[in-house]
């Protein structure tokens, strides 16, 4: 068979198991489901990566004889919003803005996470038990009530969108991280690890985390979902990126107030919004189903 098996990777060599996750990342194309996140995905990254040259206007600039009817036309596409500018050139600019903050976010919330829950699952005793507290307490608040105290504390930018995302998103990363590396440590492989001597840094980042990747992957994937969903929501609060920088979240604050004669205007970034988050969870879907089947 040319995939491995799940019993084969875990049990190998870890140097060996990287190239049997990227021979599963290749099946995606088997996958139906996969295949449309991953396209979709794709889009808004070729968008994102592309942004000056496909974007047929500044983002910023106002079309003041638009503002007469704002309505999608042969000059602007998408249309205008309420300050004449152009909605498709701030959509493709608005995708930089998600695909750049939300990643950052959600590696910096798995370098916590993972670190912290690695060292939970590892050690065990009192350090699980403070680990797990913490994670408890934060936890227990309500996710945008979170973000809207850390924003409202160091005000509105990007950099303090991926630190309220990553102090939220870590303590449910640490959980996921400690659960796999209580079963894993039990493997023979990190058995032998320990009798040869490897100092524990070794056994938890080369023998136990490559060996955890494939949930944390799917993961991932999903997170990015939450997150792309976190900063629309900041956004429409106004707690996102402070004008006039595009985002899509800021772009249906500033014109839900004409939905009844304009709809347009704030149903367009929602679409952009709700296809993305679609994308990723279609994505997670697609791997999770690869390596059931494996």
């Amino acid at each position: 068979m040319a995939v491995e098996t799940t019993r084969e990777v875990a049990t190998k060599p870890t140097g060996a198991a990287a190239p049997g996750w990227l021979r599963r990342l290749s099946l995606i194309r088997e996958s139906p489901v996969g295949m449309i996140g991953a396209v979709l995905v794709l889009f808004w990254v070729f968008v994102a990566l592309f942004a000056p040259w496909l974007a047929p206007y500044d983002p910023n600039a106002n079309d003041y004889m638009a503002l007469a009817d704002p309505t999608p036309s042969a000059e602007h596409w998408l249309g205008t919003d309420n300050q004449g500018r152009d909605i498709l050139s701030r959509i493709i600019w608005g995708s930089r803005t998600v695909l750049t903050v939300g990643p950052i976010a959600v590696i910096c919330g798995y370098l916590v996470g993972c670190t912290l829950g690695l060292l939970a699952g590892y050690y065990r005793g009192w350090v699980d038990i403070v680990m797990m507290r913490i994670a408890d307490i934060i936890l227990s608040f309500p996710v945008i009530i979170l973000y809207i105290v850390i924003i409202a504390i160091y005000g509105p930018s990007a950099l303090n969108i991926i630190i309220a995302v990553t102090f939220t998103a870590a303590p449910q990363i640490i959980r996921i991280v400690r659960g796999l590396t209580l079963e894993i440590r039990e493997r023979d492989y990190v058995a032998a690890a320990k009798m040869r001597g490897e100092p524990a840094w070794y056994i938890m980042l080369v023998e136990i985390l490559p060996n955890a990747r494939g949930p944390l992957i799917v993961d991932a994937c999903l997170r990015m979902g939450y997150t792309t969903i976190a900063i629309g929501v900041l956004g429409f609060l106004g707690l996102g990126l402070p004008p006039p920088d595009p985002d899509w979240g800021g772009m249906v604050k500033d014109t839900y107030g004409y939905m009844q004669t304009w709809p347009h205007m704030a149903l367009i970034p929602c679409a952009a919004i709700s296809s993305l988050v679609v994308g990723f969870n279609l994505l997670a879907d697609g791997l999770r189903e690869i390596s059931l089947r494996d």
